[in-house]
């Protein structure tokens, strides 16, 4: 017996390649010490988009944030929260579920950007006593951020996006390469943007510097109006995994990896290899084909179809094609 597990990602719709802006979009990042923002204003200057800080460590709410939020929200422009991490008091999925709970939760309103992971240097070492990596080792570090990403991921559908600067990084955790699906957000003040951490290649957000000409900080987005949106409003994503575990049986799972619900996911499917379709629960079949429907998969849930068959010799290559959207795997035994 021959078993191949193949498995491809369906994208309903979405951003292609981004494009880099001359000057980006303009945006601002605020928290409770930038005090009261007229929102209008920033949206009436310019502004499209704003960071609001809305938790630190497992123990600090912004008191500020449900006003600052909700304010960018009425002025038009794009929003999303951020959490500043204090790795040395607690672990990532810790802070990752305080962050969601006060505020962090990314809604589908086509508002909202992906929530943030401020990761820097270490501000309270007079009063911690850590040094600018909290008392962590580069391993210990990439573990805690992967297991706040991974935790928010799991949550909301979407990637956090990532906000550090390229000297940390290395320093704090060996220039890791671990976090490429997270947007960047960096941090460095000036005219340009400078050197990149491993993980990325470009940056999504930039703050240049730590108090704008509209409100809080300084901060563009690396691409258009229209991709800004987009961010905020990403496609649904769908997994397709199949297996095929002996000559008579074939298994499907169609997994929602997306934010958002997916409806009317049609699968179809058809024997080869001299074999016809005997066993196909949930789904029609006649003969060599199958086809079935899911109606709605929620976010995060998945379906699992599994196909018998009977072929009309003891040996051989048997199969099936299996057709998942955009999605084509062949499956095959021997």
């Amino acid at each position: 017996m021959k078993r191949l597990w193949l498995s491809a990602v369906i994208l309903a719709t979405g951003m292609t390649g981004v494009a880099e802006a001359a000057d980006g979009v303009p945006g601002v990042d605020v928290s409770n010490w930038t005090g009261d923002v007229d929102w209008e204003s920033v949206a009436s200057e310019g502004g499209k988009f704003a960071f609001v800080q809305a938790t630190e460590g497992a123990d600090y709410r912004n008191p500020r944030f449900d006003t600052q939020f909700g304010g960018a929200a009425e002025a038009g422009l794009f929003r999303g929260a951020y959490h500043f991490a204090q790795p040395h008091e607690s672990d990532g999925m810790t802070q990752a579920d305080y962050f969601l709970q006060n505020g962090g939760d990314w809604v589908s309103d086509g508002q909202t950007l992906p929530g943030v992971l401020d990761v820097e240097d270490n501000p309270y070492k007079d009063k911690n006593g850590k040094n600018s990596c909290y008392g962590l080792s580069t391993k210990d570090m990439v573990t805690w951020i992967k297991d706040f990403t991974v935790r928010y991921r799991r949550a909301t559908g979407r990637h956090a996006i990532i906000y550090t600067t390229t000297s940390w990084w290395r320093t704090c955790t060996g220039n890791s390469a671990a976090f490429t699906s997270n947007p960047l957000w960096l941090a460095r003040w000036g005219s340009e943007p400078g050197s990149l951490p491993k993980s990325w290649k470009r940056h999504t957000f930039w703050q240049s510097a730590e108090k704008g000409t509209l409100s809080g900080g300084q901060n563009s987005f690396n691409g258009s109006e229209s991709q800004l949106k987009a961010l905020a409003n990403p496609p649904a994503e769908v997994m397709v995994s199949g297996e095929a575990t002996s000559r008579t049986s074939y298994r499907v799972v169609v997994t929602n990896t997306g934010p958002h619900p997916v409806k009317d996911i049609k699968v179809s499917g058809r024997a080869f290899g001299g074999q016809r379709v005997v066993e196909a629960p949930a789904c029609k079949f006649s003969g060599t084909a199958v086809s079935c429907r899911i109606e709605e998969l929620p976010r995060a849930k998945k379906v699992m179809f599994v196909f018998t068959t009977k072929p009309r010799k003891p040996k051989g290559t048997v199969g099936m094609n299996v057709t998942v959207g955009s999605v084509k795997l062949t499956l095959k035994a021997r």
